[in-house]
């Protein structure tokens, strides 16, 4: 363990040169007629699944009609509609949340190009919480879709220093067998809900 901590803290000491990000150049990037349908069919092409609604608590009622909801323990909920009963606040070790079954989180916006949706933890005490619970559901805002990942890049705000993601789908694998197995090293199944009546 005293060699572990020793490399940890050599680490910690070194100084990195700053680098400035990219600059995000203007060009013909890709276009959608449709980006609301192009979004849904990566989404789904990736594992996942679209759901419109249109507020947050029509959202509640569509989780309602799953098993999986009904019968979940551990739910973090960051959307004030949907229920939870986890405080990540109140949670010392990202390691008790090993068995967190739901977590309902509003995205800051999405991508028709690929399907991502991007979310930070601008106000997260721990963002392990993308990756380790069963079901992860998200809410954005229809009006937050944006074409392309140029578009998505200038308008990804990340705090310095500061975590940003983008996701697509459920976590998958196809290294083992040469077979796609979903939910290997993450959530089993996100479903992302579209809102299309913005308040």
């Amino acid at each position: 363990m005293k060699s572990r901590e020793n490399i940890l803290n050599k680490l910690r000491r070194q100084i990195v040169d700053q680098v400035a990000l990219p600059e995000v150049l203007d060009g013909p990037w890709i276009q959608y007629d449709d980006p609301k349908s192009q979004f849904r069919t990566m989404v789904e092409f990736v594992g996942g699944s679209v759901t419109e609604v249109a507020s947050p608590t029509e959202m509640l009622d569509h989780l309602g009609n799953f098993d999986e909801w009904r019968a979940a323990k551990r739910i973090f909920s960051s959307i004030p509609e949907v229920p939870g009963n986890v405080d990540l606040a109140a949670v010392e070790d990202a390691h008790d949340l090993e068995n967190l079954d739901f977590v309902a989180y509003r995205a800051q916006f999405a991508v028709a190009e690929n399907g991502a949706v991007y979310l930070s933890d601008s106000d997260l005490r721990h963002r392990v919480i993308f990756f380790i619970t069963q079901f992860l559901v998200l809410l954005v805002d229809q009006r937050d879709l944006v074409h392309n990942m140029h578009q998505a890049y200038r308008q990804a705000v990340i705090p310095q220093p500061g975590f940003g993601l983008f996701l697509s789908g459920p976590s998958k694998t196809a290294d083992i067998e040469q077979s796609l197995v979903i939910g290997a090293h993450g959530c089993r199944e996100l479903q992302v809900f579209l809102l299309n009546n913005p308040s």
